[in-house]
């Protein structure tokens, strides 16, 4: 007994599992208890419960036993084949269901409206009364049972045995989230890893735990998960539905996020609550707290006044002067600009109102990048702020920084770049040869598709990359790499990696860079800058090769220009 209650067993009579997996009870001496135990997740019954949602016949681990076989009775059926010996199994996979004729269940019917165990009954008459039998005859009196799996299709030794079919797919159950919610009186953070602990109860609304434990299995058979991955997703929904206030409402994202406190996947769940629409987004991005924190030790004016900004460049503007939303990483970086001289003008002024040309020429430094950048981040602040007319002026107007040439790419290390090429990871080898040969850009490679690649070109938006020989082939040995690892992934990305295989995600920038070692926008650079140098600055050239702009060129072709006017200006060699 002390065996089994450090096994998973229930620690009070240890007679039986415990209810749920992460409890030390069993329904049956629960505390406060005994709990009714709810229906089998699986067949629906309400006896014989074992644990983890399952009862005793339908659960995988539970004691093996024999019963008979759902359609036909036979005795020797077993869990393995769902209950169903290997005649019915069959009889199944090749008949519609319909009303039997004979017993009047709802079965599988041959076109005589006949399940199996009348047919067989019937076919057993024939061969003692004659071809006259009816099927009402043959079964009037009952029907002559048998043990499963003890014959075999056709006659004689080499007569095949029955194939097990693919098992269909269950019908899910249609779900509905209710379009209310109950007020609770107080707002209390739930103590999951006390509950992991004691023991969940039960969800209340059983048939929505059923669907939902269904809908999580096609989720997982389309993206290739594991039982490992699927069956802690399974778990996670059972301990939200039963710790919700309202039963049946969409569950929100922030309760979900806790989960991973108790070793579940908190992003796998999510994704199985949103494809069953019963997800609920309430969490805001980490830069609006963030932006808050930031701003808060300024007059309530001039947070008012920032907060417009801040709208205008995350989720830009249609109306006039409309304005295109920037990126979060775009608008916390000329926040970080803005602030130094924020707190400069929040001694003397209560508003952006206030602020003059010299007010922001005291605060500019004085000169460099730092100038530079600081007059662009206020430029932003103050053309936003003049469009919804919040300052009567824009004083940053017909202010200006001289354009500082930006510095030619540092070389990288060629030995390092071999290397990475000459890889045994696959992957490693795929993104140094995009990098190295064809410059893509890091972004680029992220959200590349399978179906990008096709026909030894890569097609990025209306750029076609003719691939050379040495990247095909680093290409397809990833591709053989990536078949070989997740045979089963759904993930339409080219890269993949083990935390993204599950979803549909792309690969981060972080992850490439971890991935090679280096930064492969150095590698990119450095094959921008070689290509300029090879072409003597041509700049048409490194713009088709590489999809830039003219000015993104520039950079590079200033490089080789400038290199040339130091060679004619330095003096002649003499030396020799």
């Amino acid at each position: 007994m002390n065996d089994r209650r450090s096994a998973g067993w229930c620690r009070v009579c240890g007679d039986r599992p415990a209810a749920i997996h992460g409890t030390r009870y069993c329904f049956d001496c629960w505390p406060g208890g005994p709990v009714v135990p709810p229906p089998c997740l699986r067949c629906g019954t309400t006896r014989g419960y074992y644990t983890a949602g399952l009862c005793g016949r339908c659960h995988p681990r539970a004691p093996q036993e024999l019963d008979g076989c759902r359609d036909c009775h036979a005795w020797g059926a077993t869990r393995t084949r769902k209950w169903l010996c290997k005649g019915c199994e069959d009889w199944r996979a090749h008949h519609r269901e319909g009303d039997c004729a004979g017993c009047g269940r709802r079965l599988p019917v041959d076109r005589a409206s006949a399940c199996r165990l009348c047919a067989k009954q019937r076919t057993r008459t024939l061969r003692l009364e004659g071809p006259s039998v009816t099927l009402a005859a043959a079964n009037r009196d009952g029907q002559q049972l048998f043990l499963a799996d003890m014959f075999r299709v056709g006659r004689g030794p080499n007569a095949k045995a029955f194939r097990r079919p693919a098992a269909a797919a269950a019908p899910v159950a249609e779900i509905r989230p209710v379009a209310y919610r109950q007020l609770v009186l107080l707002e209390w953070p739930r103590d999951l890893e006390a509950g992991a602990r004691h023991g969940f109860p039960p969800p209340p609304d059983s048939q929505l735990a059923q669907a939902l434990h269904a809908l999580a299995g096609e989720h997982a058979g389309r993206h290739g998960w594991s039982l490992s991955t699927t069956e802690p997703v399974r778990r996670g929904i059972r301990v939200l539905l039963a710790t919700q206030d309202t039963v049946g409402a969409p569950i929100r994202e922030s309760e979900v996020m806790p989960l991973s406190r108790i070793g579940i996947s908190a992003r796998s769940v999510l994704d199985v609550l949103e494809a069953a629409g019963m997800l609920e987004r309430d969490r805001q991005p980490a830069i609006v707290g963030w932006f808050s924190a930031q701003i808060a030790e300024f007059p309530t004016d001039v947070q008012r006044e920032l907060r417009v900004w801040f709208d205008v460049m995350r989720n830009g503007s249609s109306s006039p002067p409309r304005r295109r939303p920037r990126s979060d990483n775009t608008t916390a970086s000329q926040l970080r600009f803005v602030v130094p001289a924020l707190r400069v003008w929040a001694a003397d002024h209560a508003s952006l109102r206030e602020i003059s040309r010299d007010d922001v020429l005291a605060v500019l430094p004085p000169s460099g990048r730092a100038r530079a950048a600081m007059l662009h981040a206020l430029r932003s602040l103050f053309r936003v702020l003049k469009g919804r007319q919040l300052v009567f002026v824009n004083p940053t107007a017909r202010l200006s920084v001289p354009t500082l040439d930006k510095p030619a790419p540092a070389a990288v290390d060629l030995t390092v770049v071999r290397g990475l090429l000459d890889s045994d990871d696959p992957a490693r080898a795929a993104l140094a040869a995009l990098l190295a040969f064809h410059a893509v850009r890091v972004g680029q490679l992220c959200r590349l598709n399978l179906t990008d690649l096709r026909d030894g070109r890569l097609h990025i938006g209306d750029q076609t990359i003719l691939l050379a020989s040495a990247v095909r082939e680093r290409l397809a040995a990833y591709l053989d790499y990536r078949a070989r690892r997740w045979p089963n992934t759904a993930n339409p990305h080219l890269f993949v990696n083990d935390q993204g295989h599950t979803r549909t995600r792309a690969v981060s920038p972080w992850w490439i860079r971890q991935r090679l070692g280096i930064s492969g926008q150095a590698i990119r650079q450095d094959r921008i800058l070689h290509e300029a140098y090879a072409s003597q600055g041509d700049a048409r050239r490194v713009c088709d090769l590489f999809g830039l702009s003219i000015a993104g060129a520039y950079r590079y072709t200033a490089s080789v220009d400038q290199l040339a006017r130091d060679a004619a200006t330095s003096p002649p060699d003499t030396s020799s």
